[in-house]
């Protein structure tokens, strides 16, 4: 079967570095690609515990595109393998059940938790991080019976669903709800990311007034959850393309920021008060409560710093490296940098959950609209026109871009 496969070297690494200065293309289409559609062999059980799933819809993830231009730390290459193939935001059939898989069966809609974690490498017992319900954050990605990898799509041995087949531990494995469409169970990932984000970060009053940074999906999501947790507060979102902006205004902000202009429009929405350093840039005191940055430059991080309020907290939703600027903020206004990365479980009416199964709940009660987010659909054979689109979002009016099988 033909799979959408990344792999990199420490000498094909620099020489895109240079490369792909001059030609952004090289990093997905010349001899020196990271990723390439290549044949692999339709997979097997890995063990009882395993599912095999047929691949129905598979999305495009800003993480996708960060891997294959090369733009992620090497600290995390560790906890990678290569040559994986891509792919962590999927639904599938279920097309066989190992003999100790119960509450899926064969003919199923399922989506699957990515995190590959103790229990997916048959560890036991599980690690400190998995004991307190936070098995995205594994202390083990890199032991067990798998090869490393933090989650399906970036292991050498769980393919994830740019493939048509792909197999899955029972315990990743959940049902669609009752008419839920697979392009809705694909969305489900990055919901829960989205989600999860903002139960970490939660805002506890409705006169809070919370900043967004990037109004792509992720930052769209985290408006939508903060509106489908019954949440109130004020919302502003920085997002300087206006068509991504009016679906953020859609999904429940109170403000678009489209200038960039992030202290001046704290000082509009909050009251704050601007001051003026010998050198360098402004600082507030006073501003936003809380804010979401899914870009996480040093920009943006600097931005947001500046312009949040004493005991603020700021959750570093995107995924960059040589961030931090001036830090004079966070000891000056007793401030917390948060980091978000994938999800758990939390408390919801007294019982135990994954996040995964509150956002299919959001979804399915039409609380959270993930379906018109899905605006370009892509067969396997054409990734390059589909990576090309999310390097033209706003030009492409694109939102989330999936592949079909």
């Amino acid at each position: 079967m033909k799979a959408l496969q990344f792999s990199v070297s420490v000498p094909q690494y620099i020489a895109l570095k240079t490369l792909g200065r001059l030609a952004r293309r090289a990093y997905y289409d010349s001899p020196l690609a990271t990723v390439h559609l290549v044949e692999v062999p339709e997979p097997g059980l890995l063990s009882p515990d395993w599912v095999k799933l047929k691949t129905l819809v598979c999305g495009f993830c800003g993480s996708d595109l960060n891997l294959i231009l090369l733009r992620d730390s090497p600290m995390a290459s560790p906890f990678t393998s290569f040559p994986c193939t891509l792919g962590h935001e999927f639904s599938g059939e279920v097309v066989e059940v190992g003999g100790n898989v119960t509450g899926v069966a064969v003919g199923d809609i399922v989506t699957a938790v990515p995190t590959l974690s103790c229990v997916t490498r048959g560890i036991d017992p599980p690690c400190h991080s998995c004991r307190i319900g936070k098995p995205g954050n594994c202390e083990n990605f890199a032991g067990g019976n798998l090869a490393p990898g933090m989650f399906t799509g970036i292991c050498r041995d769980v393919g994830g669903g740019f493939a048509p087949y792909l197999v899955a531990h029972k315990s990743q494995v959940l049902r669609l709800s009752e008419g839920m469409m697979p392009e809705e169970g694909a969305m489900i990932e990055p919901l829960a990311a989205a989600l999860q984000t903002v139960l970490d970060n939660r805002p506890q009053e409705d006169d809070e007034h919370v900043l967004v940074i990037g109004g792509g999906v992720i930052g769209n999501l985290i408006v939508q959850s903060i509106r489908a947790l019954g949440i109130k507060c004020a919302i502003s979102v920085s997002e300087p393309s206006p068509f991504h902006g009016d679906l953020a205004s859609k999904a429940g902000a109170n403000h678009v920021i489209e200038d960039g202009d992030t202290l001046g429009h704290a000082i509009e929405a909050t009251g704050a008060r601007r001051f003026k350093p010998m050198l360098g840039g402004d600082v507030l005191m006073g501003g936003f409560s809380r804010i979401y940055d899914t870009v996480a430059s040093r920009e943006t991080i600097d931005a947001g710093l500046r312009s949040l309020r004493t005991g603020g907290v700021l959750s570093v939703v995107g995924i960059s490296r040589d961030v931090m600027s001036d830090p004079t903020p966070l000891w000056l206004k007793l401030q917390t940098i948060k980091g978000a990365y994938c999800y758990g479980y939390t408390e919801v009416d007294g019982a135990r959950r994954h996040v995964f199964e509150v956002a299919m709940d959001m979804v399915a009660h039409g609380k959270v609209d993930v379906a018109s987010m899905v605006t370009h659909r892509f067969a396997l054979d054409d990734y390059r026109k589909m990576i090309e689109v999310n390097l033209s979002k706003s030009r492409h009016q694109a939102v989330k871009t999936v592949v079909t099988y």
